[in-house]
């Protein structure tokens, strides 16, 4: 062995990997059918002429198959390709992302090593930011073998991927295993704090924790895995815990506390792992499911980040799993909403029906503002910078951390290949409701903190906006909490850690008080709605033109301030709607009308009270009148506490005082 050879060995940057046989509907994310531009391959391609494909080898490409078939893999690293098919490993979770290491790591050169057994050929493919596809190398294989190959980096400047095919000869071929690799000096991967928060989902933990202690090379790294357990459902009492704390070899730690949110519980892991001296904190949600090869992915590519990065993992759809949520996800700055980092991105992309080779936008590197704390690895030297969350309970605190972390030059970096599958925002209505609340505080919040514009740019007339559709909507509870949200505003950043853990009771309190907040199971649990009492019969209403939609809005508030409803609208309902047909444009013509929530669980009764309506809108007036007066005093108040109330000695006080049994 020379010296050079002694002085570096071998990193795994990114493994092959497959799916479980619990997992039949993500196949389209680890392996699929077709040749590198997902066309079968003709006999007089360039590629099949290749002097590098003897000519018994031509048919491998042009053969095609009847596509991937599941009972073909063998392991989460090993699958059989049947003679004459061909697959593909240009897939989401595959494929490598080579303009990310390319754009946030010095890594300039990786090695592909692909082991296999049986007859057949190794195609390797890369693509740039375009999406246009690129043939890089084939190789013939036969018997047991290790076929590398060095690829560089260097073109990937705006994005790219690299990936591999396999086609099979005539006895069939055999993927043993197959890595991308970096040559370098020996060095110390970081440690892992991985924390979970949850409320109420012992279910949910429990099952990640033993997808965990399944996969334990991927918890190499981890020193601790830290449950923070905010709810009455405790993860220690669910069947089988004892039996999955002992798998995972003394690494489980629960910590009880007072409901805190995701921003109390996630605090807690930030705090932890400083304690405990990992090097990151890695934020998991609890109401996913998570691809554990993901961890060791993330931890790989931060460990060699030029500087301390936040990296995160992507979000796929729990209920339709080869649905990916989002890309990545930046600030408008203007609006202070999440928006998608460039025009062509897509939102909710199915790799079932267009895989990653077809679809040339997801070859783009994507540079983002933030990553939802579903998943996100957070270096504690970022933690000890600029500190922990702003205490905001819930919604604005993953985006507000990363607009913090930003503005100290740290860099947040959504990583391909790393993911879980979480519930669906549209599976979920949280604009209404209690949580209204938290959305309007928290966005005025951040919008103080970091808008450029001078009164936050359109972030007060959307408020306004978004009042007058709750009210037109008959949503009087939501918008109840959209103007306490107002209000404490008013009081400033100190309030926050106060109010914590006593907000939510306090909203709650109030849906006695609100038709809309009462929630039944069933229709026939309403009076039946008479027939044709309805506006125009009972038929949805499509959205005025954006010419009428002022004049359409006046008229429609002012019909609704001064007309007094249908006597009889207080007795039976007129009309039902589902919620996807429950739009502010169509809720607005009803006196009184029965809506299904979003979850599909139940459905309340929405009255028209023009009293309430004209108390709320005049409050909501008053209030932002004087949000826009007080704005510039308030904005410098709020930046200037976020040192103070995101620290780690507020934090403590804060966890000390909603601590249980002494934790």
């Amino acid at each position: 062995m020379s010296v050079v050879e002694a002085q570096t060995k071998l990193a795994v940057l990114q493994r092959v990997i497959l799916p479980t046989d619990a997992q039949v509907d993500t196949l389209p994310l680890y392996v699929d059918a077709g040749s590198a531009s997902g066309i079968r391959l003709r006999e007089n391609d360039e590629l099949a002429r290749s002097p590098k494909l003897p000519e018994d080898k031509l048919q491998l490409f042009s053969s095609g198959g009847a596509g991937v078939h599941f009972d073909d893999i063998n392991s989460r690293r090993s699958m059989n390709v049947r003679a004459g098919e061909q697959v593909s490993f240009g897939t989401y979770f595959n494929a490598f992302p080579a303009s990310y290491w390319r754009r946030w790591t010095d890594v300039r050169t990786v090695r592909l090593e692909v082991t296999t057994t049986g007859s057949g050929a190794i195609a390797v493919s890369k693509s740039n930011a375009r999406g246009s596809i690129q043939h890089v190398e084939t190789v013939s294989v036969n018997g047991a073998e290790t076929t590398t190959f060095d690829l560089t980096l260097v073109p990937f400047g705006d994005g790219g991927w690299y990936w591999f095919d396999l086609a099979a000869g005539h006895e069939g071929l055999t993927l043993v295993d197959a890595q991308w690799t970096l040559q370098e000096a020996p060095r110390s991967s970081g440690q892992v704090t991985l924390e979970i928060t949850t409320m109420n989902k012992p279910d949910f933990c429990l099952n990640n924790a033993r997808i965990l202690a399944a996969n334990p090379d991927a918890l190499e790294n981890v020193k601790e895995i830290l449950i923070v357990d905010q709810g009455s459902k405790k993860v220690r009492d669910e069947e089988g815990f004892a039996e999955v704390s002992a798998a995972l070899g003394g690494k489980l730690r629960i910590i009880d506390q007072g409901n805190l949110g995701g921003s109390g519980g996630f605090a807690r892991g930030m705090y932890e792992a400083v304690e405990n001296g990992s090097d990151y904190a890695l934020l998991l949600d609890d109401d996913v499911v998570v691809e554990p090869e993901s961890i060791l992915r993330m931890l790989a590519f931060a460990d060699r980040c030029k500087k301390p990065t936040i990296v995160g993992g992507h979000m796929f759809d729990l209920h339709n799993r080869s649905v990916l949520h989002t890309f990545g996800e930046v600030v408008d700055p203007h609006r202070i909403v999440p928006a998608a980092p460039h025009a062509d991105m897509e939102m909710r992309h199915d790799f079932s029906v267009a895989n990653l080779r077809q679809t040339s936008w997801l070859h783009r590197r994507v540079d983002v503002d933030y990553n939802g704390w579903w998943m996100c690895m957070i270096p504690t030297a970022v933690i000890r910078e600029i500190g922990l969350s702003l205490p905001l309970f819930i919604k604005w605190d993953d985006a507000e951390y990363g607009l913090r972390a930003r503005a100290a030059g740290f860099a947040t970096v959504s990583l391909p290949g790393a993911a879980v599958w979480h519930v669906s925002w549209l599976d979920k209505d949280d604009m209404v409701g209690w949580q209204s609340y938290f959305h309007e505080r928290n966005r005025l919040i951040t919008t103080l903190i970091y808008s450029p514009y001078p009164k936050g740019g359109r972030v007060l007339r959307e408020s306004v906006q978004a009042d007058v559709k709750h009210l037109v909507s008959m949503q009087y509870f939501t918008e109840h909490g959209r103007l306490e949200a107002l209000k404490d505003i008013f009081k400033g950043p100190e309030q926050l850690h106060a109010t914590l853990a006593t907000k939510l009771p306090e909203i709650n309190a109030l849906r006695a008080q609100y038709d809309d907040a009462q929630l039944k199971e069933n229709v026939d649990d309403f009076p039946a709605p008479v027939l044709g009492r309805g506006p125009m019969g009972g038929t949805p209403m499509g959205l005025p033109h954006k010419k009428d939609l002022v004049s359409w809005g006046i008229k429609t508030v002012a019909r609704q301030l001064v007309k007094t409803p249908d006597p009889d609208a207080a007795i039976r309902p007129q009309g039902v709607l589902a919620h996807r047909d429950s739009r502010w444009f169509r809720l607005a013509h009803y006196d009184s009308v029965v809506v299904t929530n979003a979850e599909g669980t139940g459905m309340s009764w929405y009255r028209r009270d023009p009293k309430l309506l004209r108390s709320m809108l005049a409050e909501s007036a008053r209030l932002h009148l004087r949000l826009a007066k007080e704005w510039d005093e308030l904005a410098e108040r709020y930046r200037g506490a976020v040192a103070e109330i995101t620290s780690m000695e507020s934090w403590k006080k804060t966890f000390d005082e909603h601590s249980v049994d002494g934790q």
